[in-house]
């Protein structure tokens, strides 16, 4: 078994190599502040953008922190699709001011087709050219006053794509919400902000993003439609060599699930999805390394593919070890590599993700809304919350799945969330 403990420790060796510059990135955040983007010249006039099925319990909050942006009214509305509802979302969203499309098709289901078709009824309608860009939501979410006109800096420096803070409504309801905190804090601490420091282009992560009224009409309309729409997107932006700007002083919260069994599903759907998304753009990012010089297809794709690859097939080797033990072995030797394999896992992803997770939590301890004693609790949790991604990316490589909606229920404003301790 000697070569396979050689592969492990190749592994390990290749891992470090790749992932050596978000060790960087860490550095770059830790001791560097943040870029900061001159205030705009100019008022653009912007489009809220919302894709929302049966959402009537929550939706209304998210359309009354967006009209009450610190921002000129007459320079703002709000746009909702109602897509393949039941309930009365349409009803709410219209009694609150929003501009109402209904959509009712069972065969294309996703966000990415309910975004194509109220971009291209707003053109039918002559309203798209209104707009200088768009800033998508989805409709659990709740948005800072002062959001609005921080996004606007930063577009008038120049990004026709920004992405913004990520946090959440609901950190304090267990440890499955706060795994999904930390991720998206993470994201953006470590992460975007980092690129934002050095230049290179950020990544979109789901909601929270402006898309510039160009680039949609270029597209004619939304054209992403795999199962992470978002990452479909980032990747795009990558190749094309549209860099993705990050403003965090734009902040906005969004409900993570509480149950394992709708954070399995939710997920699973996004483990699917960046298969779908390297399956699609691998070889585009490829190309984008090498005959651009694209550090940001280097990035993308390391996002992508070796994380969970290079970890996959370092498990295996250690889960063939185990079998051979079993098959071949002594008793005392079985247990031997039993307990090394668990080890291994505890090692590859619980020690790593603890430091990740710490720091997170220490550097953004005034932006997580809960008490003192769930922060440090959840440096310890997230860890495990990351490990149950191991079965989840093995079931998606064999799985045949598809989008299913994600129940929303807490209603709490902005002003709420900042007072939960």
């Amino acid at each position: 078994m000697e070569w396979i403990e050689w592969i492990e420790n190749s592994i390990g060796l290749l891992f470090l190599v790749c992932y050596a510059y978000q060790i960087f990135y860490m550095g770059e955040v830790l001791v560097r502040k943040p870029r900061q983007v001159p205030r705009s010249k100019k008022l653009h006039r912007y489009a809220f953008v919302v894709s929302a099925r049966n959402e009537e319990g929550v939706i209304g909050g998210l359309l009354d922190s967006l009209f009450g942006q610190d921002y000129p009214r007459n320079l703002l509305d709000v746009f909702v699709v109602a897509d393949n509802c039941t309930d009365q979302t349409a009803r709410v969203c219209r009694g609150k001011g929003a501009h109402v499309y209904e959509r009712f098709n069972k065969t294309q289901v996703g966000k990415g087709y309910a975004l194509d078709y109220l971009f291209n009824h707003m053109k039918q309608d002559g309203l798209f050219d209104q707009y200088d860009a768009f800033i998508i939501f989805d409709a659990d979410n709740i948005v800072d006053p002062g959001y609005l006109r921080a996004m606007n800096d930063t577009f008038d420096a120049g990004y026709r794509v920004i992405t913004s803070y990520r946090n959440s409504k609901n950190y304090d309801s267990n440890w499955i919400s706060a795994g999904y905190s930390l991720w998206f804090l993470r994201e953006a601490k470590f992460l975007n902000q980092a690129r934002m420091n050095l230049g290179t282009g950020c990544g979109v992560s789901g909601t929270g993003f402006l898309v510039h009224h160009d680039i949609i009409q270029q597209m004619k309309g939304w054209k992403y439609h795999l199962l992470t729409e978002d990452i479909e997107f980032s990747v795009d932006c990558a190749i094309q060599g549209e860099k993705i700007g990050y403003c965090r002083e734009a902040m906005f919260y969004d409900e993570q699930p509480v149950t394992f069994k709708q954070s399995w599903t939710q997920r699973l759907r996004w483990a699917k999805g960046y298969y779908q998304v390297l399956g699609k753009y691998g070889g585009g990012m490829v190309r984008g390394i090498f005959q651009k010089r694209s550090f940001t297809c280097y990035d993308m794709l390391m996002n992508l593919f070796p994380a969970l690859v290079l970890m996959l097939i370092g498990l295996g080797c250690s889960g063939a070890q185990v079998i051979n033990a079993i098959l071949v072995g002594t008793v005392p030797e079985m247990i031997q590599h039993v307990l090394a394999f668990v080890l291994n896992i505890f090692r590859q992803l619980y020690g790593f993700m603890f430091v990740m997770g710490t720091l997170t939590v220490i550097t953004e301890w005034k932006n997580i809304h809960c008490s003192a004693g769930r922060k440090i609790w959840s440096c310890f949790t997230f860890p495990l919350f990351m490990v149950t991604y191991v079965p989840i990316s093995i079931h998606a490589l064999f799985a045949k799945v598809s989008w299913q909606p994600i129940h929303h229920s807490i209603n709490r404003t902005a002003e709420q969330i900042q007072k939960v301790a």
